[in-house]
């Protein structure tokens, strides 16, 4: 998954035009009724009260990133002893078996293979910033058993599909936002985002397989046995394919078991989620503290280096956050928002989609910056709120999907992949399978 904040300019040309727009379309309906205004109102003219929600908003934001701060530092502070721990890599070696089925033309032992699972498996634990530079790496090493340069081969595909919809047991930035907002239950979206990865995971694997019949590529080579060179292969140095930081995976039988202990997980939560949500943030503390000093690692240190990372995080977001609230504010004290909303909600409403949500949607597959200020926006909305069924449902939506074009053009971009066949299709898939699943699991719940 992509990092909250890293976007480089070449990745959100469409977002650069979806804010101006926002903010055009504000000015312009303000300023139509401003034409038509007369008399004296509470709140001023329609441009005074735009200008005043423009400022407000700002300052809204800013107190807003002041509080993520210490909730930010605590989660990845968290996050970095379990890190550190090795948590990680005992996921690695759960999720190695299963990895090598779904990429049998990639070798148990390349390192390809070692940076996928470590990918996947940060971004289990909800450690995107992490796992950036692992699929990073995957898509360069896939590259190097690409037998067509510059074409996605179908393990890339493969590869970036499950990136868009990657499992996720714990929603770091998503809970730490709604504890910032002040929410009774931070915990509550976990279930229904594992709930909702879980299947657009499966969605997008299937369309990725399938997909490959309709946009074929030329084989995989057959690069001979394990232990193999790239020099053998391409006649490229001496670097051999082995990769010896990879962990060695468990049994298949423990990996199965590992995943049914997963899935159960849903149906407790489901069933006694108000119980068992009170529960999860404590445990989660005591849990890895635990399991860090069983490992003999110095929590208190890595807490520390955690928190200060969360700092960095936070601060970084600040800017994003005063840019979008500034033109969500301006959006909907205009009145463009009630213009827009009206005819939408007849359309989406009825299906338990309020147009909110269909926006964050858009926004999430667009920009992650751009689409975690939305929901900022939204859950701090005293008409919505973090623990409505609408702040939980678009909770999960951010939870539950990736910034689609962010990855696609960060990781193809880093294996200098032009002809990216269904890549793009999948992730869309991906992305809408998570938007219907989340409407699902949201209602069912609330």
């Amino acid at each position: 998954m992509g990092s909250l904040y890293s976007e480089p300019a070449k990745g959100i040309v469409s977002v650069n035009i979806v804010f101006f727009v926002i903010v055009a379309v504000a000015f312009a309906v303000a300023g139509w009724r401003q034409i038509g205004f007369a008399g004296v109102a509470v709140d001023g003219s329609p441009m005074e009260a735009l200008g005043q929600a423009a400022l407000h908003a700002a300052e809204g934001a800013v107190t807003l990133g002041i509080g993520l701060i210490g909730t930010m530092a605590l989660f990845l502070g968290i996050m970095k002893i379990a890190e550190t721990a090795g948590l990680m890599r005992v996921v690695a070696r759960l999720l190695r078996p299963l990895l090598h089925r779904l990429f049998p033309e990639v070798p148990q032992d390349h390192p390809a293979m070692g940076a996928m699972v470590m990918n996947v498996a940060a971004n289990i634990l909800g450690l995107s910033n992490a796992a950036t530079p692992f699929g990073v790496h995957a898509m360069q090493q896939l590259d190097r058993l690409n037998p067509e340069k510059g074409t996605a081969s179908d393990a890339m595909v493969l590869f970036l599909a499950i990136n868009t919809a990657n499992v996720t047991l714990l929603p770091t930035h998503v809970m730490a936002l709604r504890t910032a907002i002040g929410s009774h239950d931070p915990a509550a979206v976990i279930p229904t985002t594992l709930f909702a990865t879980l299947g657009s995971t499966l969605l997008a694997v299937l369309f990725a397989k399938w997909g490959a019949r309709w946009f074929p590529s030329r084989p995989l080579p057959d690069i001979g046995v394990v232990g193999a060179t790239v020099a053998e292969r391409d006649g490229v140095g001496d670097r051999p394919l082995l990769d010896p930081s990879l962990p060695p995976p468990f049994p298949l039988w423990v990996s199965c078991l590992a995943g049914l202990a997963a899935l159960a997980i849903l149906p407790l939560t489901l069933l006694w989620g108000r119980v068992l949500s009170p529960w999860i943030i404590p445990s989660l503390l005591v849990g890895v503290l635990g399991y860090g000093l069983l490992r003999k690692v110095a929590v208190y240190e890595a807490f520390v280096e955690g928190a200060k990372e969360g700092l960095t995080v936070s601060l970084r977001i600040l800017p994003y956050l005063v840019a979008i609230l500034v033109a969500v504010g301006m959006f909907r004290e205009s009145g463009a928002m009630d213009m827009l909303v009206a005819p939408l909600g007849r359309l989406t409403g009825s299906f338990g989609l309020p147009p909110e949500a269909l926006s964050m949607a858009v926004l999430r597959s667009l920009s992650g910056s751009a689409s975690f200020g939305y929901l900022a926006a939204l859950l701090k909305d005293p008409a919505i709120g973090p623990d409505s069924y609408l702040g939980l449902l678009l909770s999960t939506i951010y939870g539950s999907s990736e910034t689609t074009f962010y990855v696609l053009a960060v990781y193809f971009g880093a294996a200098g992949v032009k002809r990216i066949r269904h890549a793009l299709l999948a992730g869309l898939f991906a992305d809408l399978g998570g938007l219907v699943l989340s409407v699902l699991i949201c209602r069912w719940v609330w």
